[in-house]
């Protein structure tokens, strides 16, 4: 049995009655389906063929180690953005050879710690860090592997918070740039150019923008063998949407790989895929508990002990997610409010939403929330941050344990100077 379903009117996980979870769990906590994981890795791997192609899990949806090591267990590889997913990849078992790292930002000693591991591919977002590479490279006495990643000035209908390839975008090199990349490229003895990457946003609904994408990038092939590269690889991105129940259709990911194949023809290049949100998101849920029902006059709010800290995405995107009762009522449904204890007007999970009404210790699961729920979560107002939990058909074990109070002042310092400040003396 795979995935979320109700028995009995309790909710289960695989074959794990979640409330029972919870009891020694606790809330809030974010519980992952390792069967759902399995599967839409097999899916994506599937859609690939008959072509060469790579799997690169987007680190960025959520890092847990244990759900990276299924990820690369299954031969898939890993997408990262900064050295500490870098760092995370490596130690979650990913080889090297199927790791690739972009991001606009990248520093020399995030390009050093590449190089030396012998990651892929760097994908390169500007001249500058061209150059950057070339430098580093050349200390280290190699040729750095690098795709160009283009911004083909491909607009998509999704939040702009999460668009990255239209005009004004701070990702990739504009096509009206690209001639001289590709030329400062061939006068850099460390670089040696090996692909193209692309990555349009996040939550793209449709395949038709992947389309318009390569018809404008595959045409720069030509330019890497002027360069002294090839096209090796042809990283075409991540972002396929996945349906949060909230009636948006979306892409499968053999709809969406069936159109990118299609505008590669024969193209003799390895594809390269980087989901992140479509493996993980589906896969996992949050968890909370009801603490009490407050109303007034204008409002019905469902508080929960889980808030804007452990799910980012309906504050920062106005984003919808389903949101279900781990043991089923009878009654008539209300509109309510589904808030959090953040002290923040914004921290809320739902809003205007029509359900049964619950009741004090109730236990609600945020659905769709495996993709930037843990990943983005914070200890703001001083909350520790949640529980996460891998389920594996009637098992579950902790894959991420609670912080605690004592967490929360790991990083704090007390150095002399402050111990000066606190005493009789004015320090200054």
């Amino acid at each position: 049995m795979s995935g979320f379903q109700y028995q009995q009117d309790r909710l289960f996980c695989e074959g794990v009655d979640l409330a029972r979870a919870v009891d020694a769990i606790g809330t809030p906590c974010f519980v992952d389906s390792g069967e759902m994981l399995r599967e839409a890795c097999r899916r994506f791997q599937e859609a690939l063929r008959p072509r060469d192609g790579l799997v690169c899990y987007a680190l960025k949806a959520n890092p847990s180690l244990a759900l990276c090591r299924i990820i690369a267990s299954l031969g898939c590889g890993a997408d990262v953005v900064s050295g500490g997913e870098l760092y995370r990849a490596l130690k979650a078992g990913f080889p090297p050879r199927r790791i690739v790292f972009a991001g606009v930002g990248k520093t020399e000693e995030e390009i050093r710690f590449a190089i030396n591991a012998d990651i892929l591919q760097l994908n390169a977002e500007s001249i500058s860090e061209l150059e950057l590479i070339d430098r580093v490279a050349r200390k280290l006495e190699v040729r750095a592997r690098v795709a160009l990643r283009i911004n083909p000035g491909v607009p998509v209908d999704t939040h702009p918070y999460v668009t990255t390839a239209d005009a004004g975008s701070k990702f990739g090199i504009g096509l009206d740039q690209v001639p001289g990349a590709l030329a400062r490229a061939a006068t850099l003895p460390g670089v040696r150019l090996t692909g193209l990457h692309v990555h349009l946003g996040s939550q793209i609904a449709e395949v038709e923008p992947y389309r318009l994408a390569l018809r404008k990038v595959l045409p720069l092939a030509e330019g890497l063998s002027r360069a002294g590269g090839s096209l090796e690889t042809l990283d075409v991105g991540g972002g396929l949407a996945v349906s949060y129940d909230d009636g948006t259709a979306v892409p499968t990911a053999g709809e969406w790989l069936d159109a990118v194949k299609e505008e590669l023809g024969d193209a003799d290049c390895r594809l390269i895929i980087e989901p992140g949100r479509a493996l993980v998101g589906p896969a996992g849920i949050l968890i909370g508990r009801v603490l009490r029902i407050k109303k007034d006059a204008a409002k019905t709010f469902v508080v929960v002990d889980a808030g804007m800290n452990d799910l980012l995405r309906p504050s920062l995107y106005g984003a919808y997610h389903q949101i279900q009762p781990l043991t089923r009522r009878r009654g008539s449904s209300r509109v309510v409010d589904v808030v959090g204890p953040v002290c923040e007007s914004a921290d809320f999970l739902a809003r205007d939403r029509e359900m049964v009404l619950p009741k004090a210790g109730d236990l609600l699961a945020v659905m769709n929330a495996g993709a930037y729920g843990a990943a983005m979560s914070s200890n703001y107002n001083g909350r520790p941050r949640a529980a996460e939990a891998l389920v594996l058909g009637e098992r579950f074990a902790l894959i991420g344990r609670r912080e605690t109070y004592e967490d929360l002042l790991d990083r704090d310092l007390f150095p002399d100077l402050a111990a000066e400040l606190c005493g009789d003396q004015a320090w200054w």
